[in-house]
C-alpha cells in the first residue's frame, strides 16, 4: 500500500495501520460505548479497547516474519481478548487479511483491495450478515468499493484513503435509516431505526484516522 515500495514495505504498512487502529480504538472507548448503548448492550467500546490494549502491550512480541504473519498474530490476540461478538468478527477480519498478505514483502493497490475483500467475506460468513443488516459491513463494504475505484482512477494511497474515509463516514451515518437485523441491536426491532450503528461508525472513525496519519509522498 506504499507508492514507493521497499523490501519491508508490506510489513511496515501493516504495522502502521494496526498500531493506528489500536491506539484509536483505545482512545475512542467511551465514544464507541455511548453509541452502542443506544440500542445495543453498550460494551462495544470497552471490548474493542481491551483487545487492542493487549495488542499494544504485546507489540514487540508480535511475529514479524512478514505482513501476513503479523496480521495473523494480531488476529489471534484480538479473538482472545475482545469480548462479545466483536472478538470473532474483528479477529476473522484480520485473519483473512493476513492470509492474503502471507509471504508478501510488497503490497500493491490490488493486493490491498483483495485483502480487504477477504476480510469482508470473513465477517459476512462469521456474522451471518450482509450489507443492509445495520452492521459494520454497511460502512466497510462501500468504503472498500470506493478505495478500489480511487486506485483504479490513478489516485495515490493518501488520496485513495481520503476517498475511502469519506465513503465510510457517509455510509455509517446512513445506517440510522436501517433496522438492525443482527447483534443485540436487532432485539430492538424498529426502535433501532433513527440511530447509527456503533460498529459502522467505529469503522469510519478508524479509517478516518488511518487516512489522516498516512504519510504524504
Amino acid at each position: 500500500m506504499t507508492d514507493t515500495p521497499t523490501i519491508d514495505s508490506a510489513l511496515a504498512n501493516a504495522e502502521l495501520v494496526v498500531r493506528t487502529i489500536a491506539e484509536e480504538a483505545v482512545a475512542q472507548e467511551e465514544y464507541f460505548g455511548s453509541l452502542d448503548a443506544v440500542v445495543g448492550d453498550g460494551d462495544f467500546g470497552y471490548s474493542l479497547a481491551r483487545g487492542f490494549e493487549f495488542v499494544i502491550a504485546e507489540w514487540d512480541n508480535i511475529d514479524r516474519t512478514d505482513a501476513g504473519a503479523f496480521l495473523t498474530n494480531v488476529a489471534v490476540m484480538i479473538t482472545g481478548h475482545i469480548g462479545g461478538t466483536s472478538g470473532p468478527l474483528w479477529g476473522t477480519a484480520f485473519l483473512r487479511a493476513g492470509a492474503h498478505c502471507m509471504g508478501r514483502t510488497e503490497l500493491g493497490a490490488a493486493d490491498v483491495v483483495e485483502a480487504l475483500r477477504g476480510a469482508i467475506e470473513g465477517i459476512k460468513k462469521r456474522g451471518k450478515a450482509d450489507v443492509g443488516d445495520k452492521t459494520l459491513l454497511d460502512a466497510l463494504v462501500p468504503a472498500v468499493d470506493e478505495l478500489e475505484a480511487a486506485f483504479a482512477a490513478g489516485k495515490d494511497t493518501k488520496a485513495a484513503l481520503a476517498t475511502m474515509a469519506r465513503a465510510a463516514r457517509e455510509a455509517a451515518e446512513a445506517t440510522s435509516s436501517l433496522e438492525a437485523r443482527r447483534g443485540r441491536a436487532s432485539y430492538s426491532g424498529e426502535r433501532s431505526i433513527g440511530s447509527v450503528d456503533a460498529g459502522a461508525v467505529g469503522v469510519a472513525v478508524l479509517i478516518e484516522r488511518v487516512a489522516t496519519i498516512w504519510p504524504t509522498n
